[in-house]
């Protein structure tokens, strides 16, 4: 029978519950690889951090083993200094009743305390004066004050931090018995994919994809205490990923991740392999991301289908790998520390999935705000901008305006006081003022949501954001912002700060082979159009324009095709998926496209009176005047920098 008759489509076992396949998995693993000891070994005490000890360690010497000097001053015998007082001082000759001592010292014999040298008056002749008496063991640590000699100094499971390296070479252990490492494979699997140490030789082709997953469960295996070994890529290729995972199972692997083909797609084999070889536990998980994930068992190995998506990818590997890597060397699960929140829009969710939502956060007054991030499971920098993951239960359609849910924090509580958080309009700015800011005050962030001006006035309104960036057109009047602030901001006084001018206009490849020109030109047969959101100053640019020429959206072929900033814009472009955009200048010169230019427009940042004086708000206006900002915005194109950071308007309410 020919491979493709046998593989057309493997579909999905039936979906558990993510506490049911955690369950399933650690019960059948349970007696046959978490009862399997790693093996011990004994290690420098020097090289021990992020270990674990495998049994009690004990001390070999006390700490101190000498009775020590914990002040420098004078040692004494106590009872020689009884009755000494200011008005009855006591002399006493030094070598003999009284002997000088540092810090650390050990106590000559026969003394007992020691007299702190600012309490000691020196005489001539050899001696010295006190005016208080001293009582036993005054400033003085005893012979196993700290750690007494054949004392436990840790158990057995403790993970060694920098604290117990030290308390252990204290008492004399220069060895420490510890686990040997869990011992991880990755099995990298896709014919899409280029390692990255030829990917720099030649330009991608489409339908490639660079390899960086085993990057990032290489580095979560080490956090969880583990090794990782990173095989080379395997194929869609069902014969060499059987073999693959039959090597590994055969080698001292303590867990196998096989890595993307875990799908339901008619070249996804992971599954396949592990019940040829072994037993497949759970096929699909009702968690998103991360749904396809498949666990097995192959030689008495926990085998891991791990998904494609690096996001799929990272919230697998943390739901069963890492808790499998800890028990397997004693410890429990780490679980992150929570904070309640509040997001600054409903979050609607997939009713029978549980969902992983990254958010940034930030502490508005009394409360920490939950501003969501794009939720694809590809975008791999929805991680490294997150602040925090909120867990939408299955049996729930998402949090509503105004409920509160629990978020897990990837930053400390520290960071998200120091969280500047900035919602409306996208501009390429705002990153360039974060990264200014964060180098001049590395406690301050920005982080920035892209819902369009109007939202960004009406989230400020709500308490959700520290400011806005805002560039909306009054129609009338030509003038910006002004009036939408009137209009939507009644009784919330704020100030109008201006960051730049920009050019807006139309984004086409290289060479315009379309001929876009005017709005009109966006009509013609053949072109397609990616649109900004509702609400975003740049659809409010364009429906004016187009009233303006007489003209019905709905005439554009891609009108309804929306994108949430300018680059997401200038991508689509890039990419053939759209002939034209509206976006600013800058997103055009980023990626190499052409830029016709439409009209100059205000950016401004719309800044609450009751935030205006938070030191935070005027660091960040601090960079926002200063020269280097001014420089590097220069540097992107299309932007004015003539009015930038100064102070033009102030609502009143």
């Amino acid at each position: 029978m020919s491979q493709k008759a046998t593989f057309e489509r493997h579909v999905y076992l039936k979906l558990k519950s993510l506490a049911e396949a955690q369950a399933i998995f650690q019960d059948r693993l349970q007696g046959r690889v978490l009862g399997r000891v790693l093996g011990r070994e004994a290690v420098p005490v020097t090289e021990v951090l992020g270990r674990v000890t495998a049994e009690p360690v004990f001390a070999r010497f006390s700490s101190p083993s000498y009775h020590a000097a914990a002040m420098d001053g004078i040692a004494v015998r106590a009872e020689s200094t009884y009755g000494a007082s200011p008005d009855q001082p006591r002399t006493l000759t030094v070598g003999r009743e009284a002997f000088f001592v540092n810090t650390g010292h050990a106590l000559p014999a026969g003394t007992d305390a020691v007299i702190m040298i600012e309490q000691v008056v020196e005489e001539e002749e050899g001696r010295v004066r006190i005016e208080s008496a001293a009582y036993p063991w005054q400033h003085v640590r005893k012979v196993g004050e700290d750690i007494v000699a054949t004392e436990m100094i840790l158990p057995q499971g403790c993970r060694l931090g920098p604290y117990e390296m030290g308390a252990l070479a204290a008492g004399g252990v220069f060895e420490v018995p510890v686990w040997r490492r869990p011992r991880v494979v990755v099995i990298p699997t896709g014919s899409e994919l280029v390692d990255l140490k030829t990917a720099g030789e030649t330009d991608l082709k489409p339908g490639q994809v660079l390899e960086f997953n085993s990057i990032i469960l290489r580095a979560l295996a080490h956090q969880a205490g583990a090794e990782a070994r990173v095989w080379d890529m395997v194929p869609d290729d069902y014969p060499a990923i059987l073999e693959a995972l039959r090597q590994a199972a055969a080698g001292d692997a303590d867990l196998i991740i096989i890595n993307a083909g875990s799908s339901a797609g008619s070249e996804d084999y992971t599954a396949t392999a592990i019940e040829a070889l072994g037993e497949v536990l759970v096929h699909g998980v009702t968690i998103m991301p991360g749904k396809p994930t498949i666990l097995g068992c192959v030689q008495d190995k926990p085998v891991i289908g791990n998904p494609g998506y690096p996001v799929s990818a990272v919230i697998s590997f943390e739901q069963f790998a890492q808790p499998l890597l800890c028990r397997l060397q004693g410890l429990a699960p780490p679980r992150r520390p929570e904070v309640e929140v509040i997001p600054s829009q409903p979050l609607p969710s997939k009713l029978g999935l549980e969902e992983f939502l990254r958010v940034k956060l930030g502490r508005i007054g009394q409360r920490v705000v939950a501003v969501p991030l794009p939720r694809g499971a590809g975008s791999i920098t929805t991680l490294t901008r997150a602040d925090g993951i909120v867990r939408v239960p299955a049996e729930s359609e998402g949090i509503g305006r105004e409920e509160t849910a629990r978020a897990e924090l990837l930053r400390t509580p520290e960071e998200l006081d120091g969280t500047i958080v900035v919602i409306g309009s996208h501009d390429n700015t705002l990153d360039v003022l974060g990264d200014l800011l964060r180098r001049r005050n590395p406690d301050l962030t920005l982080s920035s949501g892209n819902v369009g001006s109007l939202g960004g006035l009406l989230t400020l309104k709500r308490g959700f954001s520290h400011l806005a960036g805002s560039h909306l057109l009054d129609t009338e009047t030509g003038e910006y912002n002004l009036s939408y602030i009137r209009q939507h901001l009644a009784g919330f006084p704020v100030r109008l700060v201006n960051l730049v001018t920009r050019e807006q206009g139309f984004l086409v490849l290289p060479g315009n082979p379309k001929g876009i020109r005017t709005f009109g030109d966006l009509y013609h047969e053949g072109v397609t159009f990616i649109n900004r959101q509702g609400g975003s100053g740049t659809r409010i640019l364009l429906d004016y324009n187009l009233q303006l020429l007489g003209l019905a959206p709905d005439g554009i072929s891609g009108y309804e095709n929306e994108e949430f900033t300018h680059m997401a814009v200038a991508a689509a472009v890039l990419s053939g998926r759209a002939d034209v955009g509206l976006a600013i200048q800058a997103s055009a010169k980023a990626l190499g496209l052409n830029f016709v230019p439409v009209t100059t427009e205000r950016y401004d940042l719309v800044i609450p009176e009751s935030h205006w004086e938070d030191p935070k708000i005027q660091a960040m206006l601090d960079v926002v005047r200063s020269d280097v900002f001014k420089t590097t915005v220069d540097g992107l194109g299309g932007y004015g920098t003539g009015q930038t950071g100064e102070l033009l308007w102030q609502w009143e309410g």
